[in-house]
């Protein structure tokens, strides 16, 4: 017997006993690639992201507009709604939470829920306490490196759970959108491609809400 598996096991115990693993959930050492449709090509000259709806002045950015962005690194555990978790991933990018903190962007006291609009017309709904905890970050780098293609380079949501945060909800990894295009603010919520689909709408890893 090889002794991958091995280690593995006794990772994945480790971490059950540290209680940061959810039910039904299984550690993996991989990183699984999961996604609808092909990868999109990115073009730093024509790409943008837009941040627009119920915000007091909308933005639009460019690549090198959003890389002069404040930036942070979070690590965090990631948990696939497949029932794949991956535990301290790094990774860099923009906190929405922090340019928001900062007046970079200001939603407007009606905004309750945050729609990510990613490419081919994808999209994916959270609540806006969601998106502006600490859990979330606009990524661009995981692992100290940029972000490969099908993990959703140049830019993709990532909602994860901080170890000592259990008061932070936390959603399975679909919440996050690859190839991220575009933040909308919201007063109503709107489902996203995988909840028109069936899937659970708020997707509690701790409550096991995959499907609704």
């Amino acid at each position: 017997m090889s002794e991958k598996p091995i280690d593995r096991r006794q990772a994945q115990e480790a971490v059950r006993r540290e209680g940061r693993l959810p039910p039904g959930q299984a550690l993996t050492q991989k990183f699984p690639v999961l996604h609808y449709g092909p990868v999109p090509a990115f073009n730093p000259a024509t790409w943008d992201l837009r941040v627009f709806g119920e915000v007091e002045e909308p933005k639009r950015w460019t690549w090198e507009e959003f890389n002069r962005l404040p930036r942070t690194r979070r690590v965090m555990d990631i948990h696939c709604v497949t029932r794949w978790s991956k535990f301290d991933t790094e990774w860099e990018g923009v906190s929405l939470k922090d340019i928001v903190k900062q007046g970079i962007i200001r939603p407007k006291p009606t905004a309750r829920f945050l729609l990510q609009h990613c490419e081919y017309g994808f999209t994916v709904n959270i609540p806006l306490e969601v998106a502006l905890s600490e859990t979330f970050l606009l990524a661009t780098h995981f692992a100290g490196q940029p972000l490969s293609p099908d993990h959703g380079y140049p830019l993709r949501g990532i909602v994860g759970f901080l170890p000592g945060r259990e008061d932070l909800q936390t959603p399975y990894f679909w919440k996050g959108g690859k190839w991220l295009r575009g933040l909308e603010f919201m007063r109503e919520d709107r489902l996203g491609f995988w909840e028109e689909a069936g899937y659970h709408n708020r997707a509690d890893v701790w409550k096991e809400e995959r499907f609704a």
